[in-house]
């Protein structure tokens, strides 16, 4: 018998204000007032910045299986302030979070996707470039693993013309949850091999978190071809190919295990291994 899906968490009555009150710290006053107190430099280390007129960010969230999750992480997307469009792309979801997203697609930024069957989370990702009409584009996942706090350095970059795609790394500094050695250790062989054969030196080429303008995703559409987690390698391949311009900025993260809905396995790994073969060695 399936289970009835939890009810989407209510936010808290003053959810709107803090909103709109973080949806501040993009405005061209907030960001004049930080720098006559603060300086420009540290501005720029605290990415205190300015979005240019008009801007939205579409946020892709594939989702599988992770109706305990996804209203929360909705909710923690609208406290970035941010301006959004939130692309839902149901990927034949069969724990009753389709009935969430139902409820989750009433609000006027979300937009849902469905596909009848599990197609993977790559099928998921293309069906989101397609539909995506903001500015520039980052991938979400629906579980509890990152923190939507964290897009706000990662879009600095892309807003001040410093880089063309954006990678959020788990590693190499200590703002972070410690994950299990073997999670870290073939993570690390797999982007020093994906590195080797594609081309930029990355730290961490499994990250969910990539952006990058909508014109750049939407160039590489037509040849995208995983369905899986081999998305994330044949990415980074197209990209370094068009020789676009690779930074990466720490994020935080909170593993989580196989009985909390971990859908990575070890097939993933190996696939990850065939992929940097056909996409970096081989250039297909």
């Amino acid at each position: 018998m399936n289970e009835v899906p939890p009810a989407i968490p209510s936010p808290p009555a003053d959810a709107a204000l803090r909103a709109s009150s973080r949806g501040r710290w993009f405005s061209d006053e907030y960001v004049d007032e930080m720098q006559r107190f603060l300086g420009s430099n540290a501005c720029r280390r605290l990415a205190i910045f300015a979005l240019p007129p008009g801007f939205v960010l579409t946020v892709i969230v594939p989702v599988y299986n992770e109706c305990s999750t996804v209203g929360e992480v909705l909710e923690r997307l609208r406290q970035t302030g941010l301006p959004l469009q939130i692309i839902l792309v149901d990927d034949g979801s069969n724990d009753g979070s389709s009935d969430v997203l139902d409820r989750c697609s009433a609000e006027g930024d979300v937009q849902l996707i469905r596909h009848e069957v599990n197609r993977g989370k790559g099928a998921a990702i293309r069906s989101g470039i397609a539909a995506a009409t903001g500015d520039v584009i980052v991938i979400q996942d629906a579980d509890s693993e990152y923190d939507p706090d964290d897009i706000r350095g990662l879009l600095q970059p892309l807003i001040e013309g410093s880089a063309d795609v954006v990678y959020g790394t788990r590693y190499g500094h200590s703002d972070r949850q410690l994950s299990p050695w073997w999670h870290q250790s073939v993570n690390g062989f797999i982007t020093l091999l994906a590195s080797m054969a594609i081309g930029p030196r990355l730290s961490d080429v499994e990250t969910c978190y990539k952006l990058s303008s909508r014109e750049t995703f939407q160039a590489i559409l037509p040849d995208l071809q995983e369905n899986r987690f081999g998305i994330e390698i044949e990415l980074t391949a197209r990209w370094a190919r068009r020789g676009l311009r690779f930074t990466e900025r720490p994020i935080r993260y909170q593993h989580r295990w196989y009985d909390e809905g971990k859908k990575i396995t070890w097939k993933d790994g190996v696939a990850a291994l065939y992929c940097i073969a056909k996409y970096g060695l081989f250039r297909r």
